[in-house]
Parts: C-alpha cells; sequence; structure tokens
C-alpha cells in the first residue's frame, strides 16, 4: 500500500470550521491541508456526489472497483449517451466516440478538490465537442456546473471481468490499442457487486477475499449499529469471516469484511440480505449503547483500514 493511499484513508475528520490547515489535506495529496485546498483556492467537497442517483454506486466505481460502468441520463437531452467508468484509457477525463457517446473517466490523474464539479466541466466539455475524441481539463472547473446539475438519473451499476469494453465498437484494433488493453487487464482483480443488497462489493486479491460495502446512512448512526450487531455477534457473514474496520471516501463510511479465501459472492448474498435486514432494524430504532457496545463502537471507529 503506498503513502499516499494510507494519508487518504487515515486523515483526521474536518471540524465544524473546516479543515484543520496544519492537518493533511482531505484530498488525499499527502500535503498539508493549508498548502494544498487551503491556499490553493479550490474547495474541498467533503461528500461531492451527495444527491446524485448511485451515490453510493459511484464511490465505489471511483475508489476500488477495477473495471465497472453506469449509464446517466442527462437533465437536456435524455437520449444523449453517456457513460461513467470506472477507468478510460489512459485515465483520461472522457471520450467522446464516433457514435456521439461520451464516456466519463472516474479514476483520473486531477483532482481540484470537487469531483462532481470536475465531472460536470468535463462532461460540458464534452457534449459541446464537435468531433470524436479525448477530452480533459488541467485547471480548476470554476463555477461551472457540477455533475448534479446536468444528469437526472443513472443505471445500475455494471462490473466487468475486463476493459474489453473500451474496444465494444471498434472494428479495428491497432497494436499500441491492444497492448495498452492488455496490460489494463493485468492489474485487475476478480470483483462482484452483490444483487441482493445495494452497494456492497465482493473482490478477491489473491490471499483475502474482501466485501466492501458502501453505506449511505450517517456515519455514527452505522457505528452505533455496527457495535450492537458486533457484540451479538450477528457481524459475521459466514464462518471465519471478520468485521476488520471501515474506510471513509467521499463523506461515506465503508466496512470491510475478511472471507475465507474461496467464498466467492455467491455464499454471501443471503447472509449480507440477512445483515441488511438486521442493520436497517438497529438503524431505525436508534436505541442507547450498553458500555459493552459502546466499547465495541470504539473499536470499530479506530479501525481504519486501506484495500487496494
Amino acid at each position: 500500500m503506498g503513502k499516499k493511499s494510507r494519508s487518504k484513508q487515515q486523515q483526521p475528520a474536518a471540524t465544524g470550521d473546516g479543515p484543520n490547515p496544519r492537518q493533511p489535506c482531505p484530498c488525499g495529496s499527502g500535503k498539508r491541508y493549508k498548502a494544498c485546498h487551503g491556499g490553493s483556492g479550490a474547495i474541498f467537497v467533503a461528500r461531492p456526489f451527495e444527491g446524485l442517483p448511485g451515490e453510493a454506486d459511484i464511490v465505489a466505481l471511483r475508489e476500488f472497483v477495477p473495471a465497472g460502468t453506469m449509464s446517466l441520463t442527462l437533465s437536456s437531452d435524455a437520449s444523449r449517451e453517456v457513460q461513467l467508468c470506472t477507468l478510460l484509457p489512459g485515465a483520461l477525463p472522457a471520450l467522446v466516440r464516433e457514435n456521439g457517446a461520451v464516456w466519463l473517466g472516474l479514476q483520473v490523474q486531477h483532482n481540484f478538490g470537487d469531483p462532481a464539479r470536475d465531472l460536470g466541466a468535463v462532461l460540458t466539455k464534452a457534449l459541446a465537442a464537435t468531433e470524436a475524441g479525448p477530452i480533459g481539463i488541467t485547471e480548476p472547473p470554476g463555477e461551472g456546473p457540477r455533475l448534479q446539475d446536468l444528469v437526472s438519473d443513472a443505471g445500475a451499476a455494471t462490473v466487468h471481468d475486463d476493459f474489453n469494453f473500451w474496444i465494444a465498437d471498434v472494428e479495428d484494433v491497432d497494436g499500441s490499442a491492444a497492448h495498452s488493453l492488455e496490460h489494463a487487464n493485468e492489474s485487475i482483480t476478480p470483483t462482484a457487486r452483490l444483487t441482493e443488497v445495494e452497494s456492497a462489493y465482493w473482490t478477491n486479491v489473491g490471499t483475502k477475499e474482501h466485501l466492501r460495502w458502501v453505506m449511505l446512512e450517517p456515519e455514527g448512526n452505522i457505528l452505533n449499529a455496527l457495535a450492537k450487531l458486533h457484540v451479538s455477534g450477528d457481524d459475521v457473514l459466514v464462518p471465519d469471516s471478520r468485521l476488520v474496520g471501515m474506510f471513509r471516501a467521499h463523506g461515506l463510511l465503508v466496512p470491510v469484511w475478511d472471507l475465507p479465501v474461496g467464498t466467492g459472492p455467491e455464499a454471501i448474498e443471503a447472509p449480507a440480505a440477512k445483515f441488511k435486514q438486521l442493520l436497517d432494524e438497529h438503524l431505525a430504532a436508534d436505541a442507547d449503547l450498553t458500555s459493552e457496545e459502546r466499547s465495541a463502537k470504539a473499536g470499530l471507529a479506530n479501525r481504519q483500514v486501506t484495500i487496494r
């Protein structure tokens, strides 16, 4: 795990007055906030995708799903094809395809503090393009529209086994493109989106299997419910599985389970659905924690994990 990745997940939470100027910038750059977004004029947005249909899946696609897509419906033109992609060739921000479709890349190299505004700027530029080709931005987008301002709906996230969707509509693929595709495919870890619950993703990283579950509810409420389920033993999805901790991504909490090698996604579908039912019951009840549950909550809150 790289230092940048660790700093991104372990940075302290912002206070009500904003990030501490002396602490690492919440964007994950590794710089102090005052030397990064605190002094650049770019505004850091803690929950940039809030209000977007499929917010939790968008976070997953941006943060840890290797190859995935999600269709978007434009507010201004529902017939124009727009697709979010985890990654585009060369980490491009966008591509305008020969048929006029716009593909937006979520895993990109720039970060101006508000990914939704960055995506809005790239999408606006792509929609105005008169020719097919790559689209990008090299400086902060300013006060332009955010993605929420341009999109009215989103389809379900689709996880792909490889990046072959890059060339699915291309008849002739040259050698360089084929090499780039092969290299990208080699980096993929097997991943699947569960079908019985929302925004939960199984992955096999070789030595372990994991479940990463992006949750929309307020962090404090989730921690309370998880603490109760931990004390009661109801957070064990399958035998020898364990809730190892969680990380924060774009304002949302992502609990992580270790799973025995060989579990696979199908075996955790029903247990995940049962767990979600119990979780929702605790979220709705919002009962006070016992001393044992408070201790469990503190332990969970301190278990910050990074899995790439």
